[in-house]
């Protein structure tokens, strides 16, 4: 990260001789952030002042809304040379952020080989191994010894995104093995590849999610993983860059699916606008949802004038029961998300969840009762009795759909994050009115118990 001193350094854009020999000297993803902190009007002077090398790896760090101004404000020579110098997935990745007529012209521009590697990414649905994976990686023929691999990948590798695992195919480019760039170095040069290769492949399809891609690579501890075809043709590697960039994706997904945020991909610096796009659907939704709430709540409107006391009460029965559920589906919705749970878990998930709800709901019902006793007039003292019962029975529910709802939506296959959060407190909060008011309602017609 750039130090406070190097920030003092760069203030004065002005002075562009000296902002050129720090910027150069900078790690790339330095001058990225420094160049995103600009105001628009300075990013396009910081940016011209990088050497073409520079230019091309700071311009992959930065945000792509910048990596799109910076494409309006360059000339066509400056920006054919960049995007030409891009790694083909991140290519990819930004030619989905821009406008179509922008996409065509920005392709015409590429090379032939970086247009068609481009283009076979781009035919590969999002969110998919096929969008993310890139086509420079290290392929060997089974015929080679140890040193001609050797020599091959120092002559014709040299620009691929990774060496660290080289990929034996046959003929027909099917992936058949895989070794190392340590198992190479250390192999007699003489040796056949074939003969030191490993034929335990772990790989990806091409239409495998994204997220199971990360979980894979994750497991077996890898920095690169190959994607083949349905004909087990090997058509491209997730590098570890990837998998981080997914796992990150991944886990702001969840988390803002979780709160109510549309799409999940909101970022902390998104126009007014996409803020508002985003978040409105869910907050006029969920008012529509707590229609619903507030539905069973509106017939006992004579029961709550009656024991004016159960107004203080039932706030603290939603909110409780609703940070319950919310905490139950925020570890679950995470350990589907990583492979640490699946479906089949369920019994033993919920079995734990209801255990640990059970004391939960014990002391959170003690703790209701004896607020309701000591709120409550001595002739409405008994509500505390139909508070700590209804807030222990409320906790075990919320327990129970906090489990099964994300459990039952990966079942059929769908991201668990689309149970929010503001969907299960709000169920929560009728069922409890309800279930309160109900109760309350029979003891006072029963017992009249009117004070």
């Amino acid at each position: 990260m750039l130090t406070e001193n190097v920030r003092n350094t760069l203030l004065d854009i002005a002075d562009l001789n000296n902002l050129k020999s720090e910027l150069n000297r900078l790690p790339a993803v330095d001058v990225g952030d420094y160049i995103a902190e600009l105001p628009p009007d300075a990013r396009a002077i910081a940016f011209r002042v990088l050497n073409k090398a520079q230019a091309t790896d700071v311009f992959e760090y930065l945000p792509q809304e910048i990596q799109e101004e910076l494409i309006g404000a360059m000339h066509d020579t400056q920006v054919s040379h960049i995007v030409e110098a891009m790694s083909p997935d991140d290519r990819a990745e930004l030619f989905d952020e821009l406008p179509a007529g922008v996409v065509k012209r920005l392709l015409q521009q590429l090379s032939a080989e970086e247009r068609q590697a481009t283009a076979t990414i781009l035919g590969y649905p999002e969110g998919t191994a096929g969008r993310v994976m890139t086509t420079e990686y290290v392929r060997l023929r089974q015929g080679l010894t140890v040193g001609q691999a050797l020599s091959k990948i120092r002559l014709q590798d040299e620009d691929k995104e990774t060496i660290y695992y080289a990929y034996i195919t046959d003929d027909n480019r099917k992936l058949v093995q895989v070794i190392s760039l340590r198992q190479l170095l250390f192999s007699i040069p003489d040796a056949l590849v074939r003969d030191i290769s490993s034929n335990r492949v772990i790989k990806a399809r091409t239409e495998m999610p994204q997220e199971e891609v990360a979980q894979l690579m994750k497991r077996y501890d890898l920095i690169a993983l190959p994607v083949v075809d349905r004909e087990d043709r090997l058509v491209g590697i997730v590098t570890i860059d990837d998998m981080v960039d997914i796992l990150e994706e991944e886990a702001t997904e969840d988390i803002q699916r979780l709160a109510g945020v549309s799409g999940g991909d909101e970022a902390a610096l998104s126009p007014p606008l996409v803020t508002l796009r985003k978040r409105l659907p869910w907050l006029v939704g969920n008012i529509a949802l707590y229609i619903g709430a507030a539905s069973a709540i509106a017939p006992f409107q004579n029961v709550i004038s009656t024991v004016p006391v159960l107004a203080i009460i039932m706030p603290i029965l939603a909110n409780s029961s609703g940070n319950v559920g919310f905490q139950v589906l925020s570890v679950t919705v995470r350990g589907l998300g990583i492979g640490e749970i699946t479906p089949k878990d369920t019994p033993q998930i919920l079995r734990k969840e209801l255990l640990a709800g059970l004391g939960t709901a014990l002391t959170l019902g003690i703790a209701l009762a004896c607020l309701s006793l000591i709120w409550s007039r001595p002739q409405e003292r008994w509500v505390a009795f139909v508070a700590g019962l209804v807030m222990a029975i409320n906790i075990l529910v919320a327990a129970t759909l906090g489990t099964l709802l994300p459990m039952g939506i990966k079942r059929l296959n769908l991201d668990p994050a689309l149970i929010s959060g503001p969907l299960l407190t709000t169920t929560l909060d009728a069922l409890g009115f309800l279930t309160f008011l109900s109760l309350v309602s029979v003891a006072l017609n029963i017992f009249h118990l009117q004070s």
